[in-house]
């Protein structure tokens, strides 16, 4: 795409509009009460902003700890219409102030550096510019709200930014488009080498990550271990907007599992599965149901069983979380005790898949301790539901060794199980 083009899609996309609907008036849960959050994975949600804060895990993904707080700090400050007064991230329309415009326009900041870096012939530096560019346009986008367009133009971008940072990396990426149910959705495939088959790790993140916001995981771990990653969207998000989310939660996985015996570069008899958080449950559920496919399923933080049927836990979730988990389902304007009493049926123990027999793929169950998300027993119960099968809780402070020992786990575990 020649550079001209790119600057008109970028001015495009965001060209100021009044009627766009700020995210946080867009689910409507009636009788829903705002309820305070802090967990390792997940972040903080905090008196005064309506999204939870993921601090830790965006300076991971390579966001500046202090451009992060720059951005914030603006928004606090602003002194434009709000949704809500009492929100500071509710900021009404595409300009100083809003969530989705302070983020863009860091990403479009590192964006304009990459083109410039091209220009120059340095494009390895240009990548990473790109990448980090993605994931600002990534944090524009969150939650990632169904009919939230500022946030849908945000996510194009960091769909595109992402893309462009591939094509000058020397790791190789290819897409996959995977057909189901009459629709199609894009996965990533990212490869260190491709003179070889390589085992294949299928990776899905939680309701509030996109694809592109999982390169540290692969160019950190499991490159360097020599495996190839396959990523795709959980159902209603990203790429994979088109499905709602259901108790199937991996079923989209399902369809990617069947097509990669097609994949030339890829050692389909050696393949697992990683989820964290929300993609925990589908890895885990996939484990049942494609035992002959799969070597071994991980579940990193995984939203098992007892955060979907502890009425306590369900009340406790912070109104963002809820809205998320409303505009996955496709279930807007309802009521708070409406839409937890669906979300039993998420849990795979309700579902019968665990606590009921063993199967033969080991699979590993990894959280870190205090975390209200995943609780210890979740992670026995798929411990204790396959032959081989293993639970570890390992401390999480400090927050970024926490982070970098549960990946090493999951490294020395999957090295072991397709070998």
């Amino acid at each position: 795409m020649s550079e001209p083009s790119k600057t008109n899609l970028s001015e495009k996309l965001f060209a100021p509009r009044q009627t766009s609907k700020e995210t946080s008036s867009l689910v409507k849960l009636a009788h829903v009460s705002a309820n305070p959050m802090h967990n390792a994975l997940d972040g903080d949600s905090e008196t005064g902003w309506y999204r939870i804060l993921r601090r830790p895990q965006w300076a991971w993904q390579g966001i500046d700890p202090i451009e992060m707080e720059a951005i914030l700090s603006r928004m606090a400050n602003s002194e434009a219409p709000r949704t809500d007064d009492d929100l500071l991230d509710t900021v009404i329309g595409y300009k100083p102030g809003n969530w989705i415009y302070e983020w863009s326009q860091s990403g479009a900041m590192y964006q304009k550096t990459a083109r410039d870096l091209v220009n120059a012939g340095e494009e390895e530096k240009a990548a990473q510019m790109l990448l980090t560019a993605s994931m600002y346009y990534s944090v524009a986008a969150y939650p990632h709200l169904k009919g939230d367009d500022l946030a849908g133009q945000a996510e194009l971008q960091a769909n595109q930014t992402y893309r462009e940072a591939m094509s000058y990396m020397p790791h190789q990426m290819r897409t996959i488009d995977v057909k189901y149910e009459g629709k199609t959705f894009q996965a990533f495939i990212h490869m260190p080498r491709t003179d070889k088959l390589l085992p294949t790790i299928v990776v899905s993140g939680g309701l509030d990550t996109l694809q592109s916001d999982l390169w540290r995981l692969y160019h950190d771990y499991l490159a360097p271990a020599g495996f190839a990653m396959v990523t795709l969207d959980m159902p209603s998000v990203g790429h994979s907007s088109a499905w709602a989310l259901t108790e199937d939660t991996s079923r989209l996985h399902q369809a990617l599992l069947q097509q990669i015996k097609d994949v030339p570069w890829v050692d389909h008899t050696r393949v697992a599965m990683l989820g964290l958080r929300f993609g925990g449950n589908a890895a885990i559920r996939l484990g049942f149901l494609e035992p002959n496919r799969l070597k071994t399923c991980v579940s990193l933080g995984g939203v098992i069983h007892s955060t979907l049927t502890d009425p306590k836990r369900l009340n406790a979730m912070p109104r963002m979380y809820l809205d998320m988990i409303a505009s996955r389902m496709g279930k807007n304007g309802v009521s708070q005790s409406s839409l937890t009493s669906h979300l039993s049926a998420w849990s795979l123990k309700q579902q019968g898949l665990l606590a009921r027999r063993k199967i033969d793929v080991p699979m590993l169950g990894i959280r870190l301790k205090n975390d209200p998300v995943c609780i210890d027993m979740d992670n026995q119960l798929i411990a204790m539901s396959t032959y081989g099968g293993k639970a570890i809780s390992l401390p999480e402070k400090p927050l970024h060794d926490a982070y970098h020992r549960a990946l090493l786990t999951v490294v020395d575990w999957l090295k072991d199980k397709l070998a």
